[in-house]
């Protein structure tokens, strides 16, 4: 789904998963940042206020459909078809609703439009209507910007080193154990880090993103922490009164339903486009910001890649320029690749499965053994 007119490119070659489980190459790129923006055509870096709220406009006109076939047409349905019905909305609904949040992700990277106060108001709003703090969300995701891949100083999926993982692991580490984790992760992982910063980088106090005074945020970010929780609770409010006047059943199918499904997949496409067996981290020694931007991969979601906006299959040229908007992404990632070689990253093997392998392979993370590049860390899963 789109709006607008947005350019599709299909990657240019598929590879196969053998070859997308190979190594990227960790040793600083034979090419600088700026050598990889002359690649790309200056347009593609234009913001457009009407271009972007095309897709605002276009998204909240889809929810506003199957909310209003949901309310409207559900309950003619035979009693047992009412059970499949609102699955089937939640998740669709659901989907729908990623892109807004997708949307509000792009005010927080000022990539929506040439003006910060708009994108911030517009970010705050949809953000609020999904339970996101936004400026609170803003300030944390821009420091994972700022420190992708470092083992140190990324803010969240900072895997841990071989030597540091839980007891449990073990018992977790086989089939039974890969699906309760992921289930887990999938339903409580996100409102578990905005609330505990649970997978999140460790601080020396308590950290959450709903504190101002919480050790993420600096004090002239306090202010907008404030307004952040304002927001949520003022949506949180309203729908304790819609729970009030139209049945708490009501609420939970109409809004907890794809609230759900929005939150499982902006956490399993956070997992996905920075867990993979190809991809280092690196620890102070080594780690740089060209090759931390640079150890992100692109995915493939079929369909679901227009509903997101792309932000599943063009994520190493959006952590390569951030506040590029996501309508000229696919035609950066195609400017982007023959600069960048080994050094590009895409699995196009369905996110189904590949959230079970990367939960699989993806355990740990420890240098070589042959000990050359000690800085240097590949993920394991040898227990």
């Amino acid at each position: 789904m789109g709006a607008g007119g947005r350019m599709a490119v299909p990657p240019t070659s598929k590879k196969s998963e053998s070859d997308s489980l190979k190594r990227v190459p960790h040793s600083k790129p034979p090419f600088t940042l700026s050598q990889i923006k002359k690649a790309i055509p200056p347009h593609c870096f234009q913001r457009s206020v009407l271009h972007s709220f095309s897709y605002v406009v276009y998204d909240l006109i889809i929810a506003s459909l199957f909310y209003y076939a949901a309310t409207n047409y559900f309950h003619y349905l035979p009693q047992p078809l009412t059970y499949l019905a609102w699955p089937i909305y939640g998740f669709v609904q659901g989907c729908v609703l990623t892109g807004v949040w997708v949307i509000a992700h792009e005010c927080g990277h000022h990539a929506f439009s040439d003006y910060q106060w708009l994108d911030d108001i517009v970010g705050l709003i949809l953000h609020s209507f999904l339970l996101v703090p936004y400026f609170s969300w803003k300030y944390s995701h821009g420091r994972h910007h700022s420190n992708t891949g470092s083992l140190e100083r990324d803010e969240v999926f900072v895997p841990k080193k071989k030597s540091s993982i839980a007891w449990y692991s073990k018992y977790l580490n086989n089939p039974p154990g890969r699906v309760l984790t992921l289930a887990v992760t999938l339903t409580l992982g996100w409102p578990l880090y905005l609330a505990f910063n649970v997978s999140g980088r460790p601080y020396d106090r308590f950290a959450c993103h709903y504190d101002p005074h919480g050790p993420i945020y600096s004090d002239r970010q306090r202010l907008q922490i404030y307004i952040s929780d304002v927001g949520v609770l003022a949506v949180f409010y309203g729908l304790y009164r819609l729970a009030i006047a139209k049945g708490l059943t009501w609420v939970l199918c109409v809004y907890g339903g794809p609230l759900l499904v929005v939150n499982a997949f902006l956490v399993l496409i956070t997992f996905l486009q920075h867990t993979h067996a190809s991809l280092p981290h690196y620890d102070s020694s080594e780690w740089d910001w060209l090759r931390g931007a640079l150890a992100t991969v692109d995915r493939d979601y079929g369909i679901l890649n227009k509903v997101f906006h792309n932000i599943t299959d063009t994520h190493v040229a959006h952590h390569l320029f951030s506040t590029m908007p996501h309508y000229h992404a696919m035609e950066a990632t195609k400017a982007i690749k023959p600069i960048l070689g080994d050094y590009y990253q895409f699995d196009g093997t369905p996110f189904y499965k590949a959230m079970y392998r990367e939960a699989k392979e993806c355990i740990y993370v420890e240098p070589d053994e042959d000990g050359q590049s000690k800085g240097v860390f590949w993920y394991g899963n040898k227990l």
